[in-house]
């Protein structure tokens, strides 16, 4: 079987690989993107069927292509997503092979090179950008093993409440995805424990602006990341509802039970750290600061913007720490793991990694293997860097990087 040559392969076929197709073809460099399944695969299938994107519609563009339609304060729906991502990729006629599993890529023999093993054959590359976004490969605790017998599955296979067996739920992790999920499981009548750790609130509008307009607006977006960044509590947003101000006590108020950090499990009963006070403290401080450094700026900056009493919570605080929880008597019928995700890069067959956290190692995605890149990683250059609207700059970096390296005939 013949070795297909070309000068860049960039693997996976969402946002990120698209924009660096779009970056590449600016400067007129050769390429193809494979995809595993289809294009935007990870809306398709990983994403609940509700979910709305978070940003509102003015916000979602790709570089050269933004929304045109008529509804710019909307939230779209999941599907409105996909055909956003596909429209660009007929904008700019990526060159797209889509169905191609890439099952290895290690160096090329002897050769300053790289070679793909797919399922469809052999490519030799003179660059590789791996584009397969940030969220690849659950991370459940080992206390899973504790919880009894009962339904268990990853935020990222949950599709609707239908799905779940009868009873109450229990949805361990309160980053975005956790509270939209419960939220959704309570609004269907569902009993909902909802496990909560740290995290940071901020409203969903405030002074008539949207807060993704505030944080464009005050460069928080633009910051470059660093440790700090990366340790940083997840922010609570939502576009669900049209955009509701995610306040985990209102939660409490409806019906909701919150409970603290989960520690472990054994049997069917679950333990929980006594944080919870603490921790929705810690989410109303963030609140209330960003408020100061919103009305900060607008003093400062002079903007015509309306004045607004926005109090961090209008909502009683939720009764004490439950330190354990018997599943079984409470009648929670499945267990929803909304704790994150690491990376799945095992396929990878180069010396990118840090050896003890499996982390790629890089320098705004540029690594020490001349030729390898990443693009798509959460905090890869600045706070957008995963962003819809923000993985073009870094694709465009990368992609006058690998033009420095046209290989010579």
């Amino acid at each position: 079987m013949s070795v297909e040559r070309t000068e860049t392969v960039v693997i996976g076929g969402g946002q990120a690989g698209l924009t660096m197709s779009h970056g590449l073809s600016r400067l007129g460099r050769p390429h193809v993107v494979l995809e595993r399944h289809r294009i935007a695969e990870r809306w398709r299938t990983e994403r609940w069927e509700s979910l709305r994107f978070q940003f509102p519609n003015w916000a979602m563009r790709l570089p050269g292509f933004g929304y045109t339609g008529d509804a710019p304060d909307v939230f779209a729906p999941r599907d409105e997503v996909v055909q956003f991502i596909e429209g660009y990729a007929a904008f700019i006629r990526a060159p797209v092979r889509t169905g191609i599993d890439v099952r290895r890529v290690g160096r090329t023999p002897g050769a300053d090179g790289f070679l793909i093993e797919t399922d469809a054959g052999t490519m030799i590359a003179h660059n590789v950008v791996f584009a397969t976004g940030p969220y690849q490969r659950p991370v459940i605790p080992d206390a899973a093993q504790g919880v009894g017998d009962v339904v268990q599955i990853a935020a990222g296979a949950y599709r609707d409440p239908d799905q779940l067996p009868a009873g109450g739920v229990l949805v361990v992790g309160s980053g975005a995805s956790g509270c939209q999920i419960a939220e959704e499981l309570m609004r269907a009548g569902r009993s909902v424990c909802l496990s909560v750790g740290l995290h940071r609130r901020i409203p969903r509008r405030y002074r008539g602006k949207d807060v993704i307009w505030w944080i464009t607006e005050l460069g928080l977006d633009d910051k470059i990341a660093d440790e700090a960044a990366m340790r940083q509590a997840p922010l609570l947003i939502s576009g669900a509802y049209g955009g509701n101000t995610v306040d985990l006590r209102g939660y409490a108020a409806a019906g909701m039970v919150l409970l603290g950090r989960m520690l472990d499990a054994r049997d069917g009963v679950v333990g929980f750290a006594p944080d919870l006070t603490e921790n929705l403290a810690k989410g109303d401080e963030s609140f209330a600061g960003f408020l100061r450094i919103a009305d900060a700026h607008v003093d400062r900056h002079g903007l015509a913007l309306p004045a607004e009493h926005l109090p961090v919570t209008t909502f009683p605080e939720p009764t004490g720490d439950i330190a354990s929880l018997d599943l079984r008597a409470a009648g929670i019928g499945s267990v929803i793991w909304a704790t994150g995700y690491r990376y799945d890069f095992d396929w990878i067959d180069l010396d990118v990694f840090d050896p003890s956290t499996r982390a790629p190692r890089h320098r705004r995605g540029v690594t020490e293997v001349p030729g390898a890149y990443f693009l798509g990683l959460p905090m890869l250059h600045k706070t957008k860097s995963s962003f819809l609207s923000g993985v073009g700059e870094d694709a465009d970096f990368l992609a006058d990087r690998i033009a420095d390296r046209v290989p010579t005939a």
